[in-house]
């Protein structure tokens, strides 16, 4: 489940990926439309005054997991044709101008999925507006695919949840610094960013060994059950872990770093070549 937050005229509309298809808040929909300081109610009334809307409303509206502030959140959220319906019943100025923009929105994913280059496009120019070097940006792709490629073996040998996937991934970060993402985090001052992306280049590099490793042990050892994978997970991050602390022992230092993009802007610590 992947939650991101679109902008229209200047308001946040979130949507959650589901199927491979974007699901938007309905709420969000009807606070954009409306400016209703009480949008839950304000679609409560709504349902009531359009009867047929009432009557469909459970075949495109579904509660799905949304990441909010406060963590993940049940939320109803419906397809863009979902929303398309919803808007009929809304008497709003901003109507016609948020369909266009709703249809381009829900559209990009389609155009990724037929084109996954333009996924990866909109993620280098992401990052490069966000400060991040060329090299650094490279490392990151390449650590992102390392990533999915992982993630599709323990789909299909048996991690059948998010806590599954969790549980993996701490194997892997525990042996290859010695810490767990959560703690990882702590340590760079973070909260809800992601780790990855405050992570210097020996991070990346030793994270990018751990998970291929993993991989390349899954594949040669038929694993099956998460059993079998998490002790996959653990071999294939002491490998990472080994490669670690000979090279701290070599440089005198530690390789797992407070340091943090929030703090120390990449560039000022990872100088181009």
């Amino acid at each position: 489940m992947t939650t991101k937050v679109s902008m229209f005229q200047g308001k946040n509309v979130r949507k959650t990926l589901h199927n491979n298809e974007w699901w938007f808040v309905v709420e969000d929909i009807v606070s954009v439309l409306t400016d209703s300081m009480n949008p839950k109610d304000y679609l409560n009334k709504m349902r009531k005054r359009d009867p047929e809307l009432e009557k469909g409303y459970g075949q495109f509206v579904h509660t799905l997991d949304v990441d909010t502030k406060g963590g993940l959140q049940k939320m109803n959220c419906a397809t863009t044709e979902g929303c398309f319906r919803i808007i009929q019943s809304i008497p709003s100025p901003k109507a016609e101008p948020f369909k266009r923009w709703l249809a381009k929105v829900g559209y990009e994913r389609v155009q990724e999925i037929e084109d996954p280059e333009l996924a990866t496009k909109r993620t280098r120019t992401l990052y490069k507006l966000k400060g991040y070097s060329d090299n650094w940006i490279e490392k990151r792709m390449r650590g992102i695919a390392i990533r999915e490629e992982l993630t599709d073996e323990w789909k299909n040998r048996g991690a059948a949840s998010r806590r599954d996937y969790e549980i993996l991934t701490s194997e892997i970060s525990k042996a290859s610094f010695g810490v767990t993402p959560g703690d990882y985090k702590k340590l760079k001052g973070l909260k809800r960013e992601n780790l990855r992306d405050h992570m210097d280049d020996l991070e990346l590099i030793f994270t990018m060994l751990g998970e291929r490793a993993t991989t390349e042990i899954h594949r040669t050892e038929d694993s099956k059950g998460v059993p079998k994978l998490k002790s996959d997970a653990r071999e294939g991050g002491d490998i990472a872990g080994g490669a670690r602390k000979k090279l701290e022992k070599r440089l005198g230092r530690s390789i797992v770093t407070g340091k943090n993009f929030l703090n120390n802007p990449e560039r000022k610590y990872l100088p181009e070549k």
